[in-house]
């Protein structure tokens, strides 16, 4: 799954990386380094006619229309299934996103009954400075606009942490993902593990209202990463 992830950029910076024509950012912008489910975060959708890319806070937890129960939607969503269910299904056709994320938090089980250690996942430094994380979004007539992450099947650096990992998108994908149109290229393909790294972090991203810049500082003594 995807349970936490940061959003670093600068306004310029993401304007540029995403290709937005909007000139300022929208209210509650700003550096994260600890989104948790319920919270705002950026998302990137694009206009139905004019096809522009904007960038909006929405809440984090896909509460569709219809939903009774809309404060707790699910953060995440299975790739190989959401086409399916009725709580994904009309959303994966027509209201696709990209969600930017500097990095995102997987929690490793190392020894049973034992806490579980965070480890902090970034773009590999000869990559793009973000991960394009595909989404969905919906609107509820009282909560607004939220989304959800997809998942899929880990690659190896992830599999030696958890069984899932979000849906990462190449550059050349994030048009044909936010369209309506039906999909060339297969989602659930794990993002390739070289254009990614890995390192073991602290405690303090366990809660939620810790967030600062120590949260991602490694604790290996060594600073390894993988």
């Amino acid at each position: 799954m995807c349970g936490r992830f940061t959003q670093l950029l600068s306004w310029t910076e993401l304007r540029d990386i995403m290709n937005l024509l909007q000139d300022a950012p929208p209210e509650g912008f700003a550096p994260r380094y600890n989104i948790a489910p319920t919270q705002a975060a950026i998302v990137i959708r694009a206009d139905r006619d004019t096809h522009d890319r904007t960038a909006d806070m929405l809440r984090w937890g896909l509460a569709p229309r219809w939903s009774k129960q809309a404060d707790r939607g699910p953060i995440n969503a299975r790739i190989e299934t959401a086409a399916e269910k009725p709580m994904f299904r009309d959303a994966m056709q027509k209201r696709r996103c990209i969600v930017p994320a500097s990095g995102f938090y997987e929690w490793q089980l190392v020894t049973p009954g034992k806490p579980k250690h965070p480890w902090y996942m970034t773009p590999a430094q000869d990559t793009a400075p973000v991960f394009a994380l595909a989404g969905l979004w919906e609107t509820h007539p009282d909560l607004g606009h939220s989304f959800c992450i997809l998942t899929t099947e880990p690659n190896d650096l992830m599999r030696r942490v958890h069984d899932r990992m979000p849906v990462i998108l190449a550059p050349a994908q994030i048009d044909e993902w936010l369209s309506e149109d039906p999909l060339r290229f297969d989602p659930a393909r794990p993002f390739p593990d070289a254009f990614m790294r890995a390192h073991r972090v602290g405690t303090r991203v366990n809660k939620p209202a810790n967030d600062d810049a120590s949260l991602i500082a490694s604790v290996e003594e060594d600073g390894t990463l993988f």
